[in-house]
């Protein structure tokens, strides 16, 4: 694999804000845990969440798509959703017992199928969605972020899912970023980034997370 970036506390989740705040874990897309991250997590905390950012992919990310495709590849899933676990329980080592996920492309099909257990109390998924074998009842509210511009496997894209999703009675909220494309989020890839649009998103994030756990 080629253009690896070396990141802070390899295996580790990083932790933001005050113990005893609501918990907010943010997943990070195929590109692994890059330094984006820092600032988004930064801002979520100063508006009272504990922010954890685990890193799913033991210490590796880069900036090159051919590899982020090998290192999701290379996920295990059951593993990446024990690390998602075990973020919730650090953090809630306080007494804080709310719960949100924020999750971007491949962290954000892992926040919806961690949905399905019942953990958490709210979740945002960025360009992800559950085909119908994997799509259980979420219980919980969800925001969704849309890119104009993406790639979907049959049965997966956003209409497909939001029907599911409404057959079941999940309280849904989406919006659409027109002209960006999947990843637009993400600052450290500078092909994909859209920062007005990505700016917005985290302004819906920000409240969507502040209604459904603050409260």
């Amino acid at each position: 694999m080629s253009q690896l970036v070396p990141i802070p506390s390899p295996g580790e989740s990083l932790f933001y804000g005050e113990p005893g705040n609501p918990v907010v874990v943010v997943l990070h897309d195929t590109y692994g845990r890059l330094p984006w991250l820092e600032p988004f997590a930064e801002a979520l905390a100063s508006r009272g969440f504990r922010v954890a950012v685990p890193d799913l992919f033991d210490g590796v990310c880069t900036i090159d798509e051919t590899t982020a495709q090998e290192l999701m590849t290379g996920l295990d899933i059951g593993t990446a959703l024990a690390e998602i676990d075990d973020a919730l329980v650090e953090a809630q080592l306080t007494g804080t017992e709310r719960v949100g996920l924020v999750g971007f492309s491949l962290g954000g099909w892992l926040a919806l199928l961690h949905a399905q257990a019942g953990a958490a109390d709210a979740v945002v998924a960025y360009y992800a969605s559950l085909g119908p074998r994997d799509h259980g009842v979420i219980p919980c509210p969800l925001l969704l972020q849309w890119a104009e511009i993406d790639d979907w496997e049959e049965g997966e894209d956003p209409e497909s899912f939001i029907a599911r999703l409404k057959d079941h009675g999940t309280p849904v909220t989406q919006h659409g970023y027109i002209g960006t494309v999947h990843g637009f989020a993400n600052a450290s890839v500078a092909t994909h980034v859209d920062l007005q649009a990505a700016a917005l998103a985290f302004a819906r994030t920000s409240v969507f997370l502040e209604s459904s756990l603050l409260d």
